[in-house]
Parts: structure tokens; C-alpha cells; sequence
């Protein structure tokens, strides 16, 4: 098999590549962290990624998240020291794992096994995700390439048919998602109207026009976005508990 390497610590990628080879699979490339493993899985297309679950930037499971993104995901074997929870998680939803120090006949059990993640076992992957620390970037597809957009730039998310627009500082792009789904996935969002959310650091004031239709302006965004009803009094108890209203 075709295996790419991602691992923070040289020494740790050195120790794989040397059993990977003993087993006689090849090494088509290393990542030190989740956005070099990206990019490298979407340049030599490995059947599967060894994909270390701590590391600076982004870590492990974010890595994963994105990598479905991708058009041919590879089979992911997390390798990990995690704590005893975070095993149970994954054994509960069977998602491929190794503890460090990783085995010889360990990895090659696993790489007989491996398998792509299915849907059940990235809800899993997100949920740990979102229980041991917040998420970096969302991805899109971009021209047939997965574009990661930083967190920090989103503006606002609102659904628009089967797709939800994100609206960032570069630009909007479209997902194949749902509000929920983001929702629960990125906890600082605000809920403003049935069709969209908006990130709270970017929220300015809450308008009102001469028809009485509220609307939140956020920092840096031309674009206006309507508060329904029916969430109109969770933003405003929310921009009270900011000293905004």
C-alpha cells in the first residue's frame, strides 16, 4: 500500500517508515502536522494515512474531518497516547487506532484492516474533537481542491438549498452541509434566524430598518443579515451579556 506519514516528532515518522518498510509497503511522503497532511494526501493520493493525534496547529482528529473532504479519502489508523476516554471512544465506534510506541505487528494488523471512515465514525471523530479543543479551519470544496478557510476570517454561515454559504474575509464559498451539523460542531457561533448563524466576535450592533425587520451588522462585512423573530430574543440577551445593547 501507498502510506503517508504524519507525526509531529521526526524521530516518531523515522520509526514508522523504518517498520513500514520492513513491511514492504511504500512511504510516498511525511507531514508534521494536519495541514501538510492535507495537502500531501490530495498531491499522492495514499490508500492510507498513519495520522498522529497530537500535534501543534492543527491535530489529528481536525485532520480527519478535512480529509473526508477530500474526492479519494485514504484510510485512516489514527496513532495516539491518548487517555483511556478518548480509547473507549474509538473502540465504541471501531475507528482504526495504534498506541504509541507503535508495534511492528500492530501497524501490520492494522493496515490489513483499515478501512475509510464511515459516517458514523466521523460524527465520533468530530465529537472528540469538539470535547478536547476547538477546531481551526473550515473546508470546502474549491474547484475540485479543499480549501481551508481559517476559523477566525468566518463571518457568517446561512443555508441556502442543499448548500450553506460561508461568507469569510476572502469571499463567500459554498458547503455541503448543515446548519446543525456546524452548530454543534463550532460552539461560538449565534444563532440569528432559522437559515443562519453568525460568529459572535464579528457582531457590531443589531439594527432595526423602517419596517421594523431586525438585522445584525457584523465587522468588516457588507452584507446585512436578517434576525427572525423567533431568535430575536436570544440575540439581544446575548448582546446584553456583552455590554452591546
Amino acid at each position: 500500500m501507498n502510506i503517508l506519514i504524519t507525526d509531529d516528532e521526526q524521530l516518531a515518522r523515522e520509526r514508522l517508515r523504518s517498520m513500514l518498510e520492513e513491511l514492504s509497503h511504500t512511504v510516498v511522503s511525511e507531514a508534521a502536522n494536519g495541514e501538510q497532511a492535507l495537502r500531501l494526501c490530495e498531491q499522492h493520493q495514499p490508500d492510507v494515512i498513519l495520522l498522529d493525534i497530537r500535534m501543534p496547529g492543527m491535530d489529528g482528529l481536525e485532520a480527519a474531518h478535512h480529509l473526508m473532504q477530500l474526492a479519494q479519502p485514504p484510510a485512516i489508523i489514527f496513532t495516539t497516547a491518548f487517555d483511556e476516554y478518548a480509547l473507549k471512544a474509538f473502540k465504541t465506534h471501531a475507528v482504526d487506532y495504534l498506541l504509541k510506541p507503535v508495534r511492528l505487528r500492530e501497524l501490520e494488523a492494522a493496515l490489513a484492516a483499515a478501512t475509510r471512515l464511515n459516517r458514523v465514525q466521523q460524527s465520533a471523530v468530530d465529537k472528540l474533537k469538539s470535547e478536547t479543543s476547538a477546531p481551526l479551519y473550515v473546508s470546502a470544496q474549491v474547484k475540485g481542491s479543499v480549501q481551508l478557510i481559517p476559523l477566525e476570517d468566518v463571518y457568517y454561515f446561512q443555508a441556502d438549498q442543499k448548500y450553506v454559504s460561508i461568507g469569510y474575509r476572502g469571499g463567500e464559498v459554498l458547503i455541503d452541509d448543515s446548519l446543525v451539523t456546524i452548530e454543534r460542531r463550532y460552539p461560538h457561533l449565534l444563532r440569528i434566524h432559522r437559515n443562519a448563524l453568525v460568529t459572535t466576535d464579528y457582531i457590531a450592533a443589531l439594527e432595526k430598518d423602517a419596517e421594523g425587520r431586525c438585522y445584525i451588522r457584523l465587522r468588516g462585512c457588507e452584507r446585512q443579515l436578517e434576525v427572525s423573530r423567533r431568535h430575536l430574543a436570544e440575540v439581544r440577551r446575548w448582546l446584553k451579556a456583552q455590554g452591546s445593547a
